[in-house]
């Protein structure tokens, strides 16, 4: 009897819940994880957090550990993945060997956004994405005085936050006139614009970046009016584009990430995606949506994972997030894309808890909750269920 082969692309979030989700199906054909680092899959977010503030190792942060691959009987190939051909089942591997598929799941994440500027290419500018990079930055934070932050999102914010714990001097520059103003309200920007400043960091927004300066070694930042920022070492957090190249070249359809349906199906149907790289249209929200998200991530996975198997699951989680800094957390509800309302549940002015609700037409959308998981809990019931809530209700939700 032939045993079918599930070929998974990509050893993150999405890769590695698709692996387990497989057998917790039952699905009884093999698995083979690919992925380009050699470490055994591990959390992300800590690494702009805990792991670049050195609480951490890189063995806690693994998803799962070296057994449970082993005991399952999924094999873990460190290796990448040049093309696909779909006609013959085959992943070619950039050392020119082949690997065959009978299913196949891209799960192929997204990568840092480069920064178009003139020096951006010296020694001592780095970009935040993987255990490596963290490696190098903290190896690089142990004789430097000054950082600078290109990029006042989370990965910028977060990063500040672990900078200022290993003690270095942190200037945060954002191009637009608010930190975290594509994504959140101006009070909790401005919250968290308060909540850095009093430990140190300096915030400059409406900053552009000309050009990055020094002998062979990053020295300055340039900003556009001619102001230069001394910098021993320069993080770029300016986004992130999703790996779509591998499935472009093979034919599948892209519309800013793989696109896949409610099961997790590319446009073959032999071919599922999830995480990062993916788009998917959102009736909830009536367009089509790309998440970087772990939550997210996790639940394609488990639906991809079903679909593999002949099982029916479809994509319908309501989407949350979340942040850490310093003594902060930050639970976020919900997509607040066209509110036209917002609600203060505390002052983000002067407390360091509070909650902020995001309304559209009455309707609870979304809530940004900072230190305040009932909160953010209610909100996530509220707004999946579509529950009417009245205003006063929300003023009114119990903090802790």
């Amino acid at each position: 009897m032939t045993v079918s082969q599930a070929v998974i692309i990509g050893a993150s979030h999405a890769g590695a819940q698709l692996a387990a989700s497989l057998r917790q199906e039952k699905w009884d054909g093999d698995i083979v994880l690919i992925g380009n680092e050699s470490a055994v899959p591990y959390h992300r977010p800590p690494l702009s957090k805990a792991y670049l503030a050195g609480r951490s190792t890189l063995e806690e942060l693994e998803i799962r550990n070296l057994e449970f691959y082993a005991k399952q009987n999924i094999q873990l190939l460190d290796a990448t993945v040049e093309a696909i051909d779909r006609s013959s089942g085959l992943l070619t591997l950039s050392n020119g060997e082949t690997v065959a598929y009978d299913e196949l799941a891209l799960c192929l994440g997204s990568r840092a956004r480069r920064l178009p500027t003139p020096g951006a290419d010296l020694a001592g500018v780095f970009y935040l994405r993987t255990a490596a990079d963290v490696e190098l930055i903290r190896e690089a934070a142990t004789t430097a005085s000054n950082a600078v932050i290109v990029g006042g999102g989370y990965i910028g914010l977060e990063t500040a936050s672990s900078l200022r714990a290993l003690g270095l001097h942190v200037t945060v520059l954002e191009a637009t006139e608010r930190v975290l103003e594509r994504v959140t309200a101006p009070e909790v920007s401005a919250f968290f614009h308060r909540i850095h400043q009093e430990a140190g960091v300096s915030i400059r927004t409406g900053a552009l970046v000309e050009a990055i300066t020094g002998e062979n070694r990053v020295e300055e930042v340039v900003l556009a009016h001619g102001e230069s920022i001394p910098a021993d070492i320069v993080i770029v957090g300016i986004g992130v584009e999703p790996n779509t190249e591998l499935a472009a070249a093979a034919g599948l359809v892209v519309d800013n990430g793989v696109v896949i349906d409610s099961h997790a199906r590319t446009s073959d149907p032999h071919i599922v995606a999830a995480g990062d790289c993916t788009s998917h249209d959102y009736a909830r929200y009536g367009r089509r949506i790309r998440l970087e998200s772990v939550p997210s991530a996790g639940e394609q996975a488990k639906v991809a994972a079903a679909t593999i198997s002949g099982k029916s699951k479809e994509i319908a989680a309501l989407p949350w997030f979340w942040s850490d800094q310093y003594d902060l957390k930050l639970q976020i509800a919900g997509l607040n894309t066209g509110y036209d309302e917002v609600i203060l549940s505390g002052d983000p002015s002067r407390d360091r808890d509070f909650s902020c609700f995001y309304l559209r037409q009455g309707q609870l959308i979304a809530a940004d909750c900072v230190n305040r998981p009932r909160d953010f809990m209610f909100s996530k019931k509220v707004i999946t269920q579509r529950t009417p809530v009245e205003r006063s209700d929300l003023i009114r939700v119990p903090a802790n």
